[in-house]
């Protein structure tokens, strides 16, 4: 299946056979979860988009999702999270060429506020932040360490819609590269979420984890390797913009939005089939399968910003980690105005 996702939309399309219904909860792991922490720990990835509400699909589909969002708000009220661990991608507004991590954790979080998110900081708990640093570079994973992080809705969007705000619950968030290659292989992001989770397991806490990105997905997010001066300068140091430069660049993608999947369009159209069978594998609990991703060829056919996914198989390996595990596809729609595969899967431990 591995070779599948990084090839063609014709084999690729396959998966489509494996598909579970939304509110099935498939059996993704055989192995029991860890005494004493069944079901304290969870997961929920969501596609973010930073185009919801600035330039809108029909009124059926937007309700889709507002019920959608609601639904898994809802579980995560009444699971009540003690702690919530977030990967979550960055789109040159936190980290930039200057000095690019493969991943970054955040012992201090702050919004930027992009594309109307809220603004303000996330309430993360300081040393516990440390203790899980410590905990994931003794596993022999190359994490790098912010006491004073920026993060922008590839964060801050999901964390608001599942719980309304950005300090209801202790978060800590982990950013993933995802948007500004070169990218480590996919292996080495299994192996991060694996070290979370291992954390994860020895904490008597409810602990929700959240992947946000994706699915199928290219924005207009210029490539160092092409950029003209002034952007590339941008990419290498553009931290707090101005606000008409961020208004400026906001413009562009909405008005991205407004023609994508069209012949106007030069960017890589949403890809159905590549992110059914993605789905597919993690909630089949094959999230190994990933180790073999080609980055090329996902970038070229489901798009650049594609490995926003990252984040999602960190999760669940964090998840698998930390025992067996039972997962649910809850939704899934190719949304061109939102530039995005948009898609919902939650797990669980059983």
């Amino acid at each position: 299946m591995a070779k599948q996702l990084s090839a063609s939309r014709s084999e690729v399309g396959i998966a489509r056979q494996r598909w579970h219904p939304a509110q099935n909860w498939h059996a993704g792991s055989t192995e029991p979860a860890r005494k004493g922490i069944a079901m304290k720990v969870r997961l929920k990835c969501l596609s973010h988009t930073p185009l919801r509400g600035l330039n809108d699909p029909c009124s059926s589909i937007t309700d889709e999702v507002d019920a959608l969002l609601n639904r898994l708000r809802g579980e995560v009220e009444a699971f009540d999270p003690e702690l919530i661990v977030i990967f979550a991608p960055d789109h040159y507004n936190g980290l930039f060429y200057d000095l690019m991590p493969p991943f970054v954790l955040a012992t201090a979080a702050q919004s930027v506020s992009d594309y109307g998110t809220l603004d303000g900081p996330l309430a993360v708990p300081v040393e516990l932040a440390l203790e899980l640093a410590r905990s994931v570079l003794a596993a022999d994973i190359d994490l790098a360490l912010s006491h004073r992080l920026q993060v922008d809705h590839g964060c801050t969007q999901t964390l608001a819609e599942l719980t309304g705000s950005l300090t209801r619950y202790p978060v800590i968030p982990i950013i993933i590269n995802c948007v500004a290659p070169p990218f480590g292989p996919y292996r080495r992001v299994r192996l991060l979420g694996e070290a979370v989770g291992r954390f994860v397991a020895e904490l008597d806490k409810r602990v929700l984890i959240l992947g946000t990105g994706g699915l199928s997905h290219e924005p207009p997010v210029p490539l160092l390797a092409y950029a003209a001066a002034d952007v590339r300068e941008f990419l290498l140091a553009g931290r707090n913009p101005s606000a008409e430069m961020r208004a400026a660049r906001q413009a562009h993608t909405i008005a991205t939005g407004q023609v994508f999947g069209t012949s106007e369009c030069p960017l890589t159209p949403l890809n159905p089939e590549w992110d059914e069978a993605f789905i597919a594998m993690l909630v089949e609990g094959r999230v190994a399968e990933a180790d073999d991703f080609d980055i090329p060829a996902i970038s070229q056919i489901a798009g650049r910003s594609a490995h926003e996914v990252r984040t999602w198989v960190a999760a669940f390996a964090a998840l698998g980690a930390a025992g067996g595990f039972a997962a649910r596809r809850d939704y899934y729609r190719p949304i061109c105005e939102w530039i995005a595969g948009y898609g919902a899967v939650s797990a669980e431990l059983v």
